[in-house]
């Protein structure tokens, strides 16, 4: 006797009218007319069933503060960078606990149930660290957080902030992270990632740098974070953030750079919704894009996630913790129309960030946990084309969110009443 079986549900790996076995807490069989009993069945209809997403980037010390302590005017990167200094010093501890608590309420019913967020360790009460460590410990039955030590002014620029990213890491959080673009000079910023690099590599840790994240093609320290990488042994272990200077690089300098990535086991995460918006604001026309060059590193097998990166903060006023938006969006900005490419953008806020972060037990096969969404489409291409509504989502086997159908009443002469925006297969 089964605690849950799900009936005749599409994957995402094109697979139909596939029947998930689930028992405490894990799936234990995945096949087509699984003949077993259980406590309950549910018939998902030929909708999509997939992992849960994940978010590879994200900043929630700074979640759902927009206006705080005014709203950035320009637009810019560093317009944001200011005014997130501006409200350091007033925050409290109860205040971001409140706000993040209330995000992760909103990525659950979103059916993102693991984020890797960055926190500010500048700070020298360390304030947002002890902060996210709490949310971290409420959070753990439903939504796995990740927290990456993130030097926001500068590991080498902020005074003291190696020994209170250290601290930070004694505390609890797991990846080291970095911003060498923010350093005050390109020889500054490549030690630094020197620096951090060894001390991951010292305690085991994985890397998650902010790289690049500018339209300055001269912009080298992802090469440098590579190098080290590999150097260091880190394989596996190190990822880029943003890396946006890519999209302003000449090809003769990608084409060498996008292999010495790969070779070196660095993965990418690209921040489609904010890198558009920040990047290119000293353009007229033509504008650039910004966002780097995600279908060359994903032809050349670098991995390569999406991150929402901001949602209501000083970088960016939008957002609701939706990953099918910021794939829908990665999907534009990089022309990724064909049927391939965007499966592909699926993946890219499901599987590969779950390779990213190094999730244990997440997938769909025997022996991965039970955390599932069950979402109003068909297939991955049209729950990004619908934005599509989660029917379900479980975490462990057990219904953590539910939302009606999407649906709207027509009163046209000779048309259905219900109309469904999925097409008739």
């Amino acid at each position: 006797m089964l605690d849950l079986i799900v009936r005749n549900a599409n994957l995402p790996d094109g697979r139909v009218n596939i029947d998930v076995g689930i028992t405490e807490g894990r799936i234990v069989a995945v096949e087509p007319a699984l003949q077993a009993e259980a406590a309950e069945d549910f018939d998902a209809a030929g909708q999509l069933l997939s992992p849960p997403f994940v978010d590879a980037h994200f900043h929630m010390d700074s979640t759902l503060s927009y206006g705080l302590p005014r709203v950035n005017q320009s637009g810019t990167l560093l317009e944001g960078i200011a005014l997130w200094g501006e409200l350091k010093p007033h925050l409290t501890q109860e205040a971001v606990i409140e706000r993040a608590m209330a995000y992760c309420d909103w990525a659950v019913a979103r059916g993102l149930l693991a984020i890797r967020s960055h926190v500010d360790v500048c700070d020298p009460r360390l304030l947002a660290v002890e902060a996210l460590l709490e949310v971290k410990r409420r959070v753990a039955p439903w939504l796995e957080l990740q927290l990456v030590a993130f030097p926001q002014d500068g590991v080498l620029r902020s005074p003291g902030a190696l020994d209170k990213l250290k601290r930070a890491l004694d505390l609890g959080v797991e990846v080291v992270g970095g911003i060498p673009h923010f350093e005050r000079t390109m020889n500054d910023g490549a030690e630094s990632v020197r620096i951090l690099c060894e001390l991951a590599a010292a305690r085991g840790l994985r890397v998650d740098m902010h790289c690049d994240e500018s339209d300055d093609p001269l912009s080298r320290h992802i090469e440098t974070l590579a190098f080290h990488a590999q150097r260091l042994g880190l394989h596996g272990r190190v990822t880029g953030s943003h890396l946006t200077s890519m999209h302003s690089m000449d090809n003769y300098y990608v084409s060498k750079l996008i292999p010495l990535i790969r070779e070196a086991g660095v993965a990418a995460v690209a921040n489609p919704l904010i890198n558009i918006t920040l990047q290119g604001r000293h353009d007229s026309y033509p504008k650039r894009r910004g966002m780097t060059r995600v279908p060359e590193l994903l032809a050349a097998g670098v991995p390569v996630a999406f991150g929402h990166d901001c949602v209501m903060d000083p970088w960016y006023p939008l957002g609701s913790g939706d990953m099918l938006e910021v794939a829908r969006m990665g999907l534009h900005v990089a022309q990724m129309t064909g049927q391939a490419a965007m499966r592909q953008c699926f993946d890219a806020v499901t599987s590969t960030p779950a390779s990213i972060l190094g999730l244990e037990g997440y997938g769909i096969a025997p022996g991965c946990k039970a955390d599932l969404v069950l979402l109003q489409a068909t297939d991955p291409v049209e729950a990004i084309r619908l934005g599509a509504t989660r029917l379900r989502v479980w975490r462990a086997g057990k219904v953590i969110a539910h939302s009606p159908p999407a649906s709207a009443t027509l009163n046209l002469p000779g048309r259905p009443a219900q109309l469904d925006w999925r097409l008739a297969r």
